[in-house]
């Protein structure tokens, strides 16, 4: 196979040694190569950039889009019609690997019919070195190959594959590097994720995420202060602080600070309206975080907090390094600052070892906390992970019948939670048109339940008081409050 490394491309005396001056450089070159392969295909080359998996991935492929964005490509949302597909993937679990080699088989099949057309892959899942190693024999025709750690480097290995024409390998181990002001496309012109740390130190035993995205590094606070500032003056109301802890956000700073002093930080900034953020763990939640919180009038009075199980053995096996009565207390002191917090959680069924009464324990969480909505999951073996290799993996029929009875319950606390608003007036963020209805606007409040109220796309991006009139169970339909 034609691959090269990009350590092993020599660079000329006059490329910048410094970032992000040497990514704006290649970015320029990458530009002129554009153009002449523009001008050979006679028209302009576009892009598509598919994203697999959490909003960190969906936050790195608007950077993704910013730099093509800025060498030249015409965004095209049909990855088949695109001349370079980029699939930004997910390695949470395993079926996600093998819908990325599904859809990469028919991609090959399209490239054979278009000279012009280049694949990179990127993300969680080429931090695998046997994911690298099955691209390299099985899919010889991807172009361009980079992880998680040097995202920041896209411009400059694109340029490579220009230059050489050769496939681009560059997979890091890991790295505390982080590279700030690169160019970005938003999804959304009125909110904005915001990474403010990359990596995880907490290596539960179910999640690859440790292994993928690496240690932990948090970013230069007046960093994210100035890219809020930057998104605030362009039009963003809404930001979502992004990290796989957030509540440990600033231990591995030259002068450490709590995200609670970063969020006192972020609340000063003049426009800025909401502020939200995901995920935290309970372990590392601090009595600091709640007062800031219930002192707050930016903050959402919105809290994901994953409990995963409420089996306290369970959680010992998980590594999660909380127990029940901890967790129980926690939502205990978070409810007492903030009696109108909406708590949301992630909980997995079937753990490996998992008894009838260590499920009894996390239905007694449920009804306990009574979570305004839960993601639950069944447990998923993930190779490379330490429970994958723990003996007691739970009969497939135990869990799906443990997993409809929490669906069940978890959906009946959800639906009467959500109710409690109906008849009130609430302020709503609208965010867009309705999929179903093109006469309403879906809109979200700041405990994060969506809204449908009539509008057109003018009031996109604009807060509104809007009267719930009727809970359908995990929605409102309202209508604006007139005179206000």
């Amino acid at each position: 196979m034609n691959e090269i490394s990009v350590h092993n491309v020599e660079q000329e005396l006059h490329v910048p040694l410094n970032e992000p001056e040497r990514q704006y450089y290649y970015m320029d070159r990458a530009k002129e190569y554009l153009e002449k392969m523009s001008e050979a295909a006679g028209r302009p080359l576009t892009f598509c950039v598919t994203t697999f998996g959490c909003q960190m991935n969906a936050r790195d492929s608007e950077k993704l889009t910013g730099i093509l964005e800025r060498i030249g490509y015409v965004e095209e949302p049909d990855e088949e019609k695109a001349d370079f597909v980029i699939y930004n993937t997910c390695t949470v679990r395993e079926n996600a690997n093998q819908r990325v080699y599904g859809r990469l088989g028919q991609l090959g099949r399209i490239k054979k019919k278009n000279p012009h057309m280049m694949i990179a892959l990127c993300g969680c899942m080429m931090q695998e070195p046997e994911v690298v190693e099955k691209l390299n024999k099985s899919y010889r025709f991807v172009d361009l190959i980079f992880g998680t750690h040097n995202i920041y480097k896209f411009a400059e290995l694109l340029a490579v594959r220009m230059e050489t024409g050769r496939t681009v390998t560059d997979i890091w181990k890991d790295t505390d590097r982080i590279v700030e002001d690169l160019p970005s496309e938003r999804k959304y012109p009125f909110k904005s994720g915001v990474n403010i740390m990359f990596g995880c130190n907490n290596f539960c035993s179910y999640c690859i995420v440790p292994y993928v995205r690496g240690r932990e590094r948090s970013r230069d606070p007046e960093a994210i202060i100035r890219e809020i500032e930057r998104l605030v003056a362009d039009g963003v109301v809404e930001v979502m602080l992004l990290g796989q802890n957030v509540n440990s956000y600033g231990k591995t700073l030259e002068h450490p600070m709590s995200f609670a002093e970063l969020l006192r930080k972020i609340e000063r900034i003049d426009g800025l309206e909401r502020i939200r953020f995901m995920t935290s763990h309970p372990k590392d939640l601090s009595d600091e975080l709640i007062q800031v919180m219930a002192g707050s009038k930016k903050i959402c009075r919105h809290l994901h907090l994953p409990v995963q199980s409420g089996s306290t053995r369970i959680l010992e096996k998980m590594n999660r390094r909380y127990t029940k009565e901890g967790y129980l207390a926690l939502v205990e002191r978070i409810r007492q600052a903030m009696p109108d917090i909406s708590l949301t959680t992630d909980i997995i069924v079937g753990f490996p070892g998992e008894t009838e009464e260590d499920f009894l324990e996390t239905m007694d969480v449920v009804r306990k906390v009574r979570y305004d909505s839960a993601f639950t999951f069944i447990y998923s073996k993930r190779t490379g992970t330490p429970a994958a290799a723990m003996a007691d993996q739970i009969p497939e029929e135990v869990v799906r019948d443990r997993f409809n009875r929490l669906l069940h319950e978890v959906q009946e606390i959800s639906a009467e939670r959500c109710a409690i608003h109906e008849g009130t007036v609430q302020t709503v963020l609208a965010e867009a048109v309705n999929d179903h209805d093109s006469r309403l606007i879906t809109g979200r409040m700041g405990n994060n339940l969506l809204v449908h109220f009539p509008g057109d796309a003018s009031m996109i991006g604009k807060f509104y008081p809007v009267y719930l009139r009727e809970c359908k169970g995990f929605y409102y339909l309202g209508e604006i409050v007139s005179g206000e």
